[in-house]
């Protein structure tokens, strides 16, 4: 039997890695930056969420699969280009927090391809600095 949130993993991953997150490097669109948990060098990754107050609230579509949550578990220290801006703050993952209820406090468009395409949906805050 095929496991379809495997099956969207391995589909929407190389998509992610080797067309958006590329792409997103040089638009206008916001990004957050992790440290390589074995590279130890800067990664940045394409997002959507939204900025309340002082945290930029996001739900990553793959939870603990995706490479960038598993570089915030190694350090929880990242980046935020919001607007254009980079802002630097602690991530946090937030396994108790309702992925599916956040996501309609957060960019219609983006929650809809996450909703689709995500297979283990898990909430991350970050508290800029």
């Amino acid at each position: 039997m095929v496991d379809l949130n495997d099956l969207k993993r391995r589909v929407v991953h190389p998509v992610q890695r080797y067309l958006v997150n590329p792409l997103g490097r040089y638009a206008p669109t916001t990004m957050i930056e992790t440290v390589g948990r074995k590279s130890g060098q800067p990664r940045r990754t394409a997002v959507g969420g939204r900025l309340v107050d002082n945290q930029f609230w996001l739900v990553s579509e793959h939870g603990a699969h995706s490479d960038y949550v598993k570089n915030i578990k190694a350090d929880p220290t990242v980046r935020v280009r919001l607007g254009g801006q980079w802002r630097t703050g602690t991530a946090r993952l937030l396994p108790d927090d309702d992925p599916v209820a956040r996501l309609r406090e957060l960019p219609g468009m983006n929650s809809a391809v996450v909703r689709a395409m995500g297979s283990d949906l898990l909430t991350i805050r970050v508290d800029l600095d």
